[in-house]
């Protein structure tokens, strides 16, 4: 027996559930529903993409300001820049998110869902359990929750996760972050530019973005250490943590008295604690016993089928199959996941490139956006070798006209790792101001599988930025002949 049946039932409400549901029942009489507890519209649109890039771009205008002789900047002002930021997570209102929902012909459900059995799923609502039938298909897209390092006290210290960082109601004046990789590195960025005094990272490597290129990760180094406000100690892990007078006062806002780290070299006192050192999949309650799967992250084929489940039913999207946890991958697989089980549905064969997912192996692009941006996309030079490639690469210094006229001191450097043995890209790297709009073509190239000597005849436009593209194939032809 059930509540309701859909034909498609996605449990999580973020951009991955959203376009799974969509792309789903899309030009079709198809039914959806999608259950989610907390906001539809997920992590991305509330504590994280959204709320972080609104905090991060108004530093870096100023930041183009002032390297622009004859333009007056006073730099972000604080008021106005959380104003903005709030503007944009809605005041984590989502009754256009849910309009949005209901206007694509996918029923919003509230509450907690859990798989019951084979194309069930019970709800846990303020009104009672509801259960739910698929004909169809279920989709997981519960994402990921923040992990908390198993350091002893760090839990009863009520530290910021980075639901606290991009919501931030204050900024405190000294801040610990622990962490090195992409959220720490952007909210100690955000943090500096809204006026933090003292901001210390304290990261367990040897350098900070590990699975960035070195060359990558040292330019944003020392943008960071730049500010005069961020300190960043490598080889570095609290020993102890504990906090006067902890206390929940809410999301974004300083979470008691003074926090002290025990550390190998004496103690440091913040007042208040960042932590920042990864995700965990949120499916340990998901019911994933009913279909005989552990709690954890989920592997699926590249049809984004749940693998260990009979029945081409149950599908996982997004962060919480563990392949590329970024929201545009996560969008990403869900377009193929909606397009597969619109086919099933159909009973149409899967031959359609549309309905394999193949970017999210070695061709995911992303922007870290510090001072300086850090985009890539494909391989490093290392994940190329320790693959078997035959690599050459290319690196060499943005200094371009376009750059030059961009900004004054503009500072840049770009690298691509080339397959010699098809002359193809087989990864990009590019560091420097807003390089996160320089990105596209190399995923273009990369995804295209674009032969090298193609790429000649892509002239870019003078004098802009890109034109780094051609010294680049310059560079790599040198190379090349001697």
């Amino acid at each position: 027996m059930s509540d309701a049946e859909y034909d498609v039932i996605v449990l999580g409400g973020g951009p991955a559930g959203e376009n799974a549901a969509a792309y789903a029942i899309a030009n079709s009489d198809r039914t959806a529903a999608i259950v989610e507890r907390e906001l539809l519209g997920g992590e991305c649109s509330y504590w994280a993409c959204i709320p972080s890039k609104a905090l991060l771009r108004p530093g870096a205008v100023a930041e183009l300001g002032r390297a622009m002789p004859g333009v007056t900047v006073s730099g972000p002002q604080m008021a106005d820049v959380l104003a903005r930021r709030d503007e944009f997570i809605h005041h984590r209102d989502d009754s256009g998110q849910v309009d949005w929902a209901k206007s694509a012909g996918i029923d919003p459900v509230r509450g907690t869902g859990r798989i019951a059995g084979e194309r069930l799923v019970e709800v846990t609502t303020d009104n009672g359990v509801r259960v739910l039938r698929a004909r169809h298909a279920v989709v997981l897209a519960t994402g990921t929750t923040a992990a908390m390092p198993d350091i002893p006290g760090v839990r009863e210290a009520l530290p910021w996760t980075s639901r606290d960082a991009t919501n931030l109601t204050v900024v405190p004046r000294r801040v610990a972050v622990i962490g090195g990789g992409v959220v720490a590195c952007e909210a100690a960025t955000w943090l500096a530019e809204l006026g933090a005094a003292e901001v210390t990272m304290l990261v367990r490597g040897d350098r900070l973005l590990p699975r960035a290129e070195p060359f990558a990760a040292d330019m944003v180094l020392r943008g960071l250490r730049e500010t005069g406000a961020v300190t960043v100690r490598l080889h570095t892990e609290p020993r102890l943590v504990s906090r006067r007078d902890p206390r929940d006062t809410g999301i974004g806002r300083i979470h008691g008295g003074p926090v002290t780290l025990v550390l190998d070299d004496g103690e440091l006192e913040v007042d208040e604690l960042l932590v920042a050192t990864g995700r965990a999949p949120a499916t340990t309650d998901l019911g994933l016993a009913a279909v005989g799967l552990k709690p954890g992250y989920l592997e699926v084929d590249d049809q984004l089928t749940v693998r260990g489940v009979p029945g081409d039913w149950l599908y996982a999207v997004g962060d919480v199959n563990h392949r590329a946890a970024l929201t545009h991958m996560g969008k990403y697989q869900a377009r193929v996941c909606g397009d597969v089980i619109a086919a099933r549905a159909q009973g149409r064969r899967l031959d359609s490139t549309r309905c394999t997912a193949s970017a999210d192996h070695q061709q995911v692009p992303q922007v870290v956006y510090t001072a300086p941006e850090l985009a890539s996309i494909g391989l490093t030079e290392q994940q190329a070798r320790g693959d078997g490639h035959a690599v050459g690469t290319v690196e060499l210094d943005i200094a371009v006209a376009g750059s030059a006229l961009s900004r004054d001191g503009f500072t840049g450097r770009a690298k691509l790792v080339v397959d010699t043995a098809s002359e193809r890209l087989l990864g990009a790297t590019f560091v420097g101001p807003e390089m996160g709009e320089q990105l596209h073509a190399a995923t273009i190239a990369v995804v295209g599988q674009v032969p090298l000597d193609t790429l000649w005849h892509a002239v870019p436009a003078f004098p802009a930025v890109s034109e780094f593209w051609l010294r680049l194939l310059e560079a790599w032809r040198e190379q090349r002949a001697t």
